[in-house]
């Protein structure tokens, strides 16, 4: 199972956001890296079987139109563009409807399924390139997710401790290893992000956030050992109600709930 990641970078100028920025820090591009919580798109174009580009993937997103993002609306980093005030979107660089204007503002990079191993070179390589200001996302409680209740939570669904134990250890080391990149390149401002601890909360106390199932996910794929909607899939009655869209990825409400947690911190 690949573990989820995610990179940003911020360009820093002048814009309008929503959110209440330091008094003279405005941001005028945001650029997107990692796995399928971030892919916008690109793997509609690569040669890959992780394609979300079909219903009920993005049902409720403009239209009704699938767009290739692993959830039924938008994801993170459409909402974070909008939390800034940069754009309402933000597309996937293999977008071919894809426009120079919208390389200034930013696009995303990532794609579903790529894993996690070269973290650490791309923040390198995006250090090299010239960037300073990078933000890197940990890694959520895995042992939470429906898919890993489902295979082995038991009758109950319960979460399994020992892949949240090994998601809490792999932080640790990811956090320590942007702590030390910090300190042995000049000038960046590197950032490592929990998600970790927001989405527990969310979890442990969904009546706290208006959701009302969290053990399982509101794309009900039958018998696909994965979790992941296809085209015969039946979806839930209300998606708002629920905090996961698939086995892996939260509904559009469950990541705004999510990035406003993040915010905030």
């Amino acid at each position: 199972m690949a573990l989820l990641y995610c990179v940003v970078i911020l360009l820093f100028s002048a814009c309008e956001a929503k959110l209440q920025l330091p008094q003279g820090v405005n941001i005028k591009a945001v650029f997107a890296f990692g796995d399928s919580i971030v892919d916008q798109g690109n793997n509609n174009n690569l040669t890959t079987r992780a394609k979300c580009n079909f219903l009920p993937y993005g049902k409720d997103f403009m239209g009704g139109k699938p767009t290739g993002r692993f959830s039924n609306a938008k994801t993170p980093p459409d909402m974070i563009v909008e939390e800034l005030g940069i754009k309402e979107l933000m597309p996937a660089y293999f977008d071919p409807n894809l426009k120079v204007e919208d390389l200034k503002t930013g696009v995303s990079f990532a794609s579903g399924a790529s894993g996690y191993d070269l973290l650490t070179a791309i923040t390198a390589d995006l250090y090299t390139l010239g960037t300073r200001k990078i933000w890197v996302f940990g890694i959520p409680p895995i042992g939470c997710l429906p898919s890993q209740r489902q295979k082995s939570g038991g009758l109950a669904r319960v979460c399994v401790e020992e892949y949240n134990q090994a998601a809490q250890l792999a932080n640790t080391k990811l956090a320590a290893k942007i702590d030390s990149l910090s300190e042995i390149l000049p000038q960046s401002e590197l950032v490592f992000i929990n998600i970790y601890d927001p989405l527990l909360d969310l979890i442990d106390n969904p009546d706290k956030y208006g959701f009302e199932e969290v053990k399982r996910c509101c794309c009900r794929p039958g018998k696909n050992k994965f979790l992941l909607c296809n085209n015969h899939t039946k979806t839930c009655e209300d998606d708002t109600k629920y905090l996961f869209w698939d086995g892996y990825h939260l509904t559009e409400k469950g990541y705004r709930v999510l990035v406003d947690q993040i915010f905030k911190e």
